[in-house]
């Protein structure tokens, strides 16, 4: 049967986890965790950056504001100064302010379907707690952008609506950028509506799956149209595993949870059965290669970033402590990774997806991932120990 509210129960497992890793340590200083938030936000330009930005932003600084929390799902309307997400707010105001009246995504002539709309869920809390009641330009944008998505947007012969915009096809990236987006908007508008969203949001992530997944369990990256990349991506994995998270906190922390109850069930097994295809192919030095299942790939600390923190967001959802010890692994690797000035090390190009970052450059996604990462664990963390 599965358990709408999950609690943590202290099993034997959990205490030898804790035995042979000191989860209560914080292997980030201040400092460090510092450097890395502003570097990731003198890197972040391109709409997927900015995205991902402002929801690693928002787990890190904003906690009771991320859908990961229970209280989250609709946030307060009004906020104390010190509680209000400024940097988050930020980004959408910019995004909002630069919007092209012509465009009905949150950015023009992207290119892609899916990546403006990583921006629509830092609009929608803009929205939500904006100091001028009368300001509608946040809610006119993320409705536009849904339009977008829903109407406008080209669609496969099943509806998986397309991560291109030129042509149908299909990128496990965008499961990270467009369902949590719609999630979040059915949750925050209610009603009937809301509770389509909802489903909407669910079916593209199982639509998704449909066309990606293959019999390793592991997700290829794309699919559909003029041309295929059948590799098992790593980054890939993690936006598929970390976006179908993020809408099953959606839903489970909305007011429709209930009639959701075979959704939640099937969104917390296809991220198990990533996060389970992924770890059996962890190096000893606790790094996945950036194509999972290819020897001859190299190592990549971004993924492994974005993986792990899917990994402790995921066990405190299930109670089940089984891959614990490999994203452990991983948050110590990820940990001497990072340079002195704040710059994760080792990372994927993301504008190539298939070569190493070359010296001197950096991955702004790789910088959020260890924001998502940190954010991620500490909330573990605070979770067990409040059980002990």
């Amino acid at each position: 049967m599965f358990i709408l509210r999950r609690i943590f129960i202290f099993s034997p497992l959990l205490a030898s986890f804790i035995t042979a890793y000191p989860v209560f340590e914080a292997g980030f200083n201040d400092e460090t965790i510092a450097k890395v938030r502003s570097r990731l936000l003198e890197s972040a330009h391109a709409s997927w950056e900015r995205g991902t930005a402002a929801e690693a932003l928002t787990e890190f600084s904003w906690p009771t504001l991320s859908v990961f929390d229970p209280s989250a799902v609709p946030p307060p309307n009004q906020l104390a100064g010190d509680q209000f997400p400024s940097d988050v707010v930020k980004i959408a105001s910019e995004t909002v302010n630069a919007k092209p009246q012509n465009s009905l995504a949150l950015i023009g002539n992207d290119g892609a379907v899916g990546d403006p709309a990583s921006i629509g869920v830092a609009v929608l809390l803009a929205n939500w707690t904006r100091p001028e009641a009368s300001d509608n330009s946040y809610s006119q944008a993320a409705g536009q952008q849904l339009d977008y998505l829903l109407n406008v947007a080209p669609k496969s012969n099943t509806g998986a609506i397309s991560h291109r915009a030129d042509e149908v096809q299909l990128w496990a990236d965008f499961v990270y950028m467009a369902p949590p987006f719609i999630a979040y908007f059915g949750a925050m508008q209610g009603g009937d509506g809301g509770s389509a969203l909802l489903q909407i949001a669910y079916d593209q992530c199982r639509l998704y799956r449909d066309n990606l997944r293959d019999d390793s369990g592991l997700w290829r990256h794309i699919t559909l149209g003029s041309w295929q990349d059948s590799t098992h991506w790593a980054t890939g994995n993690g936006w598929a595993a970390a976006g179908m998270l993020r809408v099953l906190e959606t839903i489970t922390h909305s007011d429709y949870a209930s009639q959701f109850v075979d959704q939640q069930r099937d969104l917390t097994n296809w991220v198990q059965e990533i996060i389970d295809a992924v770890w059996a192919h962890q190096h000893d030095s606790g790094t996945l290669l950036n194509t999972l299942d290819d020897p001859n790939s190299f190592p990549d600390s971004s993924s492994t970033a974005l993986l792990a923190s899917v990994t402790y967001r995921l066990a405190v959802i299930t109670n089940d402590f089984t891959r614990l010890d490999a994203a452990s692994k991983a948050l110590h690797l990820i940990e001497t990774k990072v340079d002195n000035d704040g710059w994760l090390q080792d990372t994927v190009d993301p504008y190539t997806f298939n070569s190493a970052t070359k010296a001197g450059d950096h991955s702004p996604e790789g910088q959020s991932f260890v924001l998502l990462l940190y954010s991620a664990w500490r909330d573990f963390a605070k979770r067990i120990s409040g059980q002990l």
